[in-house]
């Protein structure tokens, strides 16, 4: 479905590449509690052979106390380099559902410089049940040294978001469900207010793909115009830790779109904070 995206691979073609050299695969599910799903345990049961485990949770920078924070250059750079990634490899990453977190490490790549990286369409779940090949036999991994080559421009910070909330001169795409956006639904991280900045348009990132494929590009752009996003405007895009807010970037970069941010500390930062405005309802 997603074939006219460049960002996307199908498991036809990946399984074709299995085991070249300069091909790299990289489990990098995550989930939400609700989900109840353990993504390291769903790993090292079944995983895609040669593939390597991408912890959404420990590839971050621990010192600004929110989940998921992007870590430094030199901080990622040692971590993938210890999972054998090269900056030169072709990396194709995956998750179980397969748009969900997935690519949130895509974007986390090409902002470190990487542009050779795609995400699996179809995920995890649907190469399992189309009976590609998987194992549970541990990956060999020769450490390397990965060169980054970081783009601060395509992070908002907070700073960042006080001012287009205050002066609109971005629009705001938040990929968290409809009841947290609007306020009906709690926060699932304790402290954190429910509702939205103001301003910020739902795009609910289930929307953005169907049976774990994204969508084609006609109705992306649709689910964009419905949200109310101007599509030949500044975007940046949020969510609640930074994960799911790049799915709406993939789709994005997709439909052309390259005038786009992501706002790192999400809604855990800004709904967390005792100053920020919150709006509620469905706009």
């Amino acid at each position: 479905m997603a074939e006219d995206s460049p960002f996307t691979v199908d498991a036809e073609w990946l399984q074709q590449r299995l085991g070249q050299p300069g091909i790299t695969v990289v489990d990098a599910s995550w989930y939400l509690p609700a989900q109840k799903r353990d993504a390291r345990a769903e790993y090292d049961a079944s995983h895609i052979p040669g593939a390597v485990f991408f912890d959404q949770d420990a590839v971050s920078d621990p010192s600004t106390g929110l989940p998921h924070t992007l870590p430094s250059p030199q901080q990622f750079a040692r971590f993938v380099g210890t999972l054998g990634i090269s900056a030169d490899d072709t990396i194709v990453v995956y998750d179980g559902p397969g748009f969900f977190s997935a690519p949130r490490a895509w974007w986390m790549f090409r902002v470190m410089g990487v542009f050779q990286v795609y995400v699996l369409d179809g995920g995890f779940d649907n190469w399992k049940a189309s009976g590609k090949p998987v194992t549970a036999a541990v990956t060999k991994i020769a450490p390397c040294v990965f060169h980054s080559a970081f783009d601060a421009a395509r992070v908002a910070s907070l700073a960042d978001m006080r001012r287009i909330v205050e002066t609109r001169e971005s629009q705001i795409a938040d990929a968290r469900g409809a009841g947290r956006f609007a306020g009906t639904e709690p926060e699932p991280r304790a402290g954190v207010r429910s509702g939205h900045m103001p301003g910020a348009r739902n795009v609910p990132v289930t929307a953005l793909s169907e049976n774990g494929q994204l969508l084609p590009k006609a109705r992306l752009r649709k689910i964009f115009e419905d949200a109310g996003v101007d599509l030949g405007k500044p975007i940046v895009t949020s969510c609640g830790s930074g994960v799911t807010a790049a799915a709406i970037t993939l789709a994005l970069e997709t439909l052309g779109h390259s005038e786009n941010r992501l706002y790192d500390g999400s809604w855990t930062e800004w709904g967390g904070l005792p100053d920020t405005p919150v709006a509620t309802g469905k706009d």
